[in-house]
């Protein structure tokens, strides 16, 4: 499925205790969000954390052991270090095609009819004044029309939120420089195509964004996988520079960063399952991944982030 490049995170807070921390509750199964990283020469555990970019802001609570977890890391890894405004003011910068390249260059008259019809009536945009931004990116202004609640917010922009509540450092694992690098990598008449494809589709994109989310919400990290691998909007042809390769990057950076430091890592939870997952990269370099306890009192699921 296609990954939106936008942002998000949660509130609450919790009093720091001086006591030796007591072990954080595990989970029975491995369908988790939030996971401890331990072993491997390790001085004290890491903790990896799936995200959800954009979810209805009434859904993104966080349970304790999140909470727990999150303060007792030194500092925090996202994809990007998404409180630096140079990263959100830059970020536009680095949407625009290369080359003074337009939309307009990649379509047809009624390819083009299509597309500025579609943002105008049911994304209330002029497509004029996006002119110049790479196609992928405008795949992420979908996905708040396929939501049923007016305030649309991401599980990282609210966790930034909690972040400051602990006075916790945030730091990325990426730059937006990298981050639209990648995108440059992707032949722009690519991207075109699959961006008509998404309005071609719509129906089917909202359907599979819907149960993407009931997905995440429940925690199934092993669907939420099968899903990546089987969708007929999943991007085989560059899953590597989309997901893989960057999975590989981020396992080399943590391996280093975790000998130095307890961290607390909160990246897309498509990231974490697979076989080239972070979970299975990280235990192939010898770490323990265990997979923590996310819920409610009484049983009742918070999802990384639902109550």
């Amino acid at each position: 499925m296609k990954k939106a490049l936008f942002f998000a995170a949660v509130i609450f807070l919790i009093t720091a205790c001086n006591a030796q921390p007591q072990p954080l509750p595990r989970n029975a199964d491995e369908n988790s969000l939030l996971w401890e990283v331990s072993g491997n020469g390790l001085k004290s555990p890491s903790y990896l954390f799936g995200t959800f970019h954009l979810l209805c802001k009434e859904d993104i609570h966080f349970s304790n052991t999140l909470e727990s977890a999150l303060q007792r890391s030194s500092t925090v890894y996202m994809e990007m270090d998404m409180d630096d405004p140079a990263t959100m003011l830059g970020g536009m910068m680095y949407m625009t095609m290369k080359g003074g390249k337009k939309l307009r260059d990649f379509y047809t008259e009624a390819e083009y009819k299509k597309l500025e019809d579609y943002f105008k009536n049911e994304l209330g945009t002029p497509l004029a004044l996006l002119q110049t931004m790479k196609p992928y990116f405008l795949v992420a202004l979908f996905y708040p029309s396929y939501m049923d609640c007016k305030s649309p917010s991401g599980v990282e922009q609210e966790l930034i939120t909690l972040c400051k509540e602990y006075k916790k450092e945030i730091k990325g694992l990426e730059t937006i420089q990298f981050q639209a690098s990648v995108f440059d990598s992707i032949p722009y008449e690519w991207q075109a195509k699959e961006l008509l494809k998404n309005i071609d589709s719509a129906a089917s994109m909202k359907t599979e964004f819907e149960t993407m989310v009931r997905m995440y919400k429940n925690q199934e990290l092993d669907s939420v996988s099968a899903l990546i691998n089987k969708s007929e909007f999943s991007d085989d042809k560059y899953g590597d520079i989309l997901l893989n390769n960057r999975n590989k990057n981020w396992a080399s950076q943590l391996d280093t960063i975790m000998k130095k430091e307890s961290v607390f890592v909160a990246v897309g939870a498509g990231h974490l399952p697979g076989k080239q997952g972070l979970i299975t990269l990280l235990r192939n370099s010898g770490y323990t991944l265990t997979p923590l306890e996310n819920k409610k009192s009484k049983g009742k699921s918070e999802v990384a982030a639902t109550r």
